[in-house]
């Protein structure tokens, strides 16, 4: 079994969002998901969050190597 409820996403995707078969069969799960509301992404990134990020990843000048020089 996949694990997918199909009657209710094809009622879904073509009852709900008015897609035709052709474009509900194209879509990913990920898409359809989204579309349907359902796992609209990340929040938005917070101070700490981009504090990590360049602690993670720091700028460097041009030419510049890892090790500094």
């Amino acid at each position: 079994m996949s694990g997918f409820d199909w009657p209710v996403l094809m009622r879904a995707g073509m009852t709900g969002l008015r897609l035709t078969p052709d474009q509900f069969w194209r879509l990913t799960p990920a898409e359809l998901r989204l579309m349907l509301g359902q796992g609209a992404g990340m929040p938005a990134m917070n101070r700490a969050g981009l504090d990590a990020l360049l602690a993670a990843y720091p700028d460097r000048k041009q030419g510049e190597r890892d090790d500094g020089s």
